[in-house]
């Protein structure tokens, strides 16, 4: 049996150690951090990422080392970062990012009414950047093609075999695997968890490139997505996705998806059936937010 979280009152685990660094600020507008920050990953059971009484816990790889942080609403809505292992420090320093601070949703006044209602509904949904460009490429790649719900067997299955206990406090976390673990992985290890040949490859093509593939936070969006579309199985949705999570790309679009056309001409247009054209033909008007589109079209969807 896995190690699993004693909560106390608060949310905070049974035995809580001092956090290694801090952080605390405030952004121009609220921000709901769920929304923001773990809005893909909330009841799929990721072993990387916990929601406990509102705070969000996060472990990841960063350019220092492993670590968790934790996320949660201060008083006067301020946001309040902990965080514990090798990369405490990186990860207090790009917090605001995480949180989309470098988003802009005020700039998003829609005159559609479901989109009009849909944006005061969530004034917290924010497009944050993980910047952890490697590990959401290989999450989206495990998403290919496949139910959600066996993309998300696949992962945890590979994190718990190759990943690592996550530093902190909080039981039952895990670190993602690190790039260089997943390049000397054989496909052996990958089908043991349901992963068939061709994602297993992509995702190995990914981890191979890592290096190269975490220098797109600093380069334009246009310039990181070539970067992204030329390695060999990653395509317009692939890249999109991990563009949107790890870079904060407020317009990217999913191309290729089997639900999310359907859903956007419902939505926009009342046709039941819809297509990649006609997606990007009704969301066009929103260019520049077209992922926020999608995004709250979710949130109201699965509320």
């Amino acid at each position: 049996m896995r190690d699993q979280a004693i909560v106390l009152p608060g949310g905070d685990p049974k035995g809580a150690s001092c956090p290694e660094a801090s952080t605390r600020f405030s952004l121009s507008a609220p921000v709901n951090v769920a929304q923001t920050v773990a809005h893909a990953r909330m009841g799929n059971g990721d072993p990387c990422l916990r929601v406990i009484d509102g705070a969000v816990w996060r472990a990841t790889r960063t350019p220092a080392g492993c670590a968790t942080e934790r996320i949660r609403l201060g008083s006067g809505g301020s946001v309040e970062i902990d965080a514990w292992g090798a990369g405490a420090e990186w990860l207090v320093q790009h917090a605001p990012w995480l949180c989309g601070a470098l988003d802009n949703p005020a700039a998003f006044e829609p005159e559609q009414p479901l989109l009009r209602h849909l944006a005061r509904s969530y004034p917290g949904l924010r497009i944050g950047r993980t910047e952890a460009v490697f590990e959401t490429a290989m999450l989206v790649t495990l998403e290919q093609r496949v139910a959600t719900r066996e993309a998300w067997r696949n992962w945890r299955g590979l994190v718990h075999a190759l990943g690592e206990p996550a530093p902190g406090p909080l039981l039952g976390l895990w670190v993602p695997p690190s790039p260089e673990r997943i390049a000397r992985t054989p496909y052996e290890v990958f089908h043991r968890f349901g992963v068939e040949r061709r994602r297993a490859d992509v995702v190995r093509r990914l981890a191979v490139v890592a290096r190269r593939l975490e220098e797109a936070v600093s380069l334009p969006l246009e310039t990181a997505y070539r970067r992204l579309r030329a390695i060999p199985g990653v395509g317009p949705w692939t890249a999109a996705g991990t563009a949107m999570i790890a870079l904060g790309d407020a317009d990217a679009v999913a191309l290729g998806d089997l639900h999310l056309p359907h859903m956007v001409t419902w939505a926009l247009a009342g046709e039941r059936r819809g297509s990649d054209a006609r997606m990007l033909e009704l969301l066009e008007p929103y260019r520049g937010h077209r992922a926020r589109v999608v995004r709250l079209l979710l949130a109201g969807y699965r509320r």
